[in-house]
C-alpha cells in the first residue's frame, strides 16, 4: 500500500486498551498524521465506567473522499484492531472482527480491580493469544510493554505499538510523517519516542523473521 492509498474506503481502525495506557493519545497521533497526508479522519473515544483500569476504545474512521459519517462501528466493521491490553483486544475482536481483520496485540495484561481483589479470574493468556491469531487474517503479537521498560518507562508502550502498526503496512502512513507529528506534539520526549517508534518497526521485522 502506498502512502496515498487506502485498502478500502472508509478504513476502520480500533485502538483497544484500558484507562491510563495512552491509547487515546495514540489515536490522536494517528489521526493527526493521516490528516497531514490529506485524509479525512473521525475519531470517537469510548470510555468504560472507570477511566483508569476501565475499558477504553478509540474508533478511527479514515476516508479519502470525506464521506465519513459517524465514527461508531457496527459488528464486523473493523479492518485493523490494535490491542494495548490483550483481553481488551480480544473483546473488541469478537465484536468488530471479520475474516479479513488485521490485529496487533500487546501481550502484557493489565488486571482489572476485580482480578486484583480476587473476585474474578483473569482469562488464560495463552488461550487468548491463540484465539486472537485464529480470528485474524494477519496478526502481530508483541510485548511492547517490556520494550518500553527498556526505554525507562511504560508510557512508551503506545508509541512502540504505533511503530508496529506502521510496520504492518495496515495504514497509508510512513515513518517520516509520524516523526513530524511526534516532534510537534511531544517535543520534550521526542528523542526517546523516535527510538520507541523504530523499536515498534523492528518488532514487525523480528516477528516476520521468526
Amino acid at each position: 500500500m502506498s502512502a496515498r492509498e487506502l485498502s478500502k474506503d472508509p478504513l476502520n481502525v480500533v485502538i483497544a486498551g484500558v484507562g491510563g495506557q495512552g491509547n487515546v493519545l495514540m489515536s490522536f497521533l494517528i489521526g493527526s498524521a493521516l490528516v497531514r497526508k490529506g485524509y479525512f479522519v473521525t475519531i470517537f473515544d469510548n470510555y468504560g465506567a472507570s477511566q483508569r483500569l476501565g475499558a477504553v476504545a478509540s474508533y478511527i474512521k479514515i476516508s479519502q473522499g470525506g464521506s465519513n459519517a459517524s465514527p461508531l462501528l457496527h459488528e464486523g466493521d473493523a479492518d485493523v484492531i490494535v490491542g494495548m491490553e490483550p483481553i481488551e483486544l480480544l473483546r473488541n475482536l469478537t465484536r468488530f472482527g471479520n475474516p479479513e481483520v488485521i490485529t496487533i496485540a500487546n501481550t502484557r495484561p493489565v488486571y482489572p480491580i476485580g482480578v486484583i481483589t480476587g473476585e474474578v479470574e483473569y482469562p488464560d493468556l495463552d488461550k487468548a493469544i491463540e484465539t486472537i491469531r485464529s480470528l485474524s487474517a494477519r496478526s502481530w503479537i508483541v510485548n511492547a510493554t517490556e520494550e518500553a521498560l527498556k526505554l525507562g518507562d511504560t508510557i512508551y508502550t503506545n508509541v512502540i505499538l504505533l511503530g508496529t502498526l506502521l510496520g504492518s503496512n495496515s495504514l497509508p502512513l510512513d515513518k517520516e510523517t509520524m516523526e513530524e507529528i511526534l516532534k510537534e506534539e511531544l517535543p520534550k520526549v521526542f528523542d526517546t519516542n523516535i527510538v520507541a517508534l523504530q523499536r515498534g518497526l523492528d518488532l514487525v521485522r523480528d516477528t516476520m523473521n521468526e
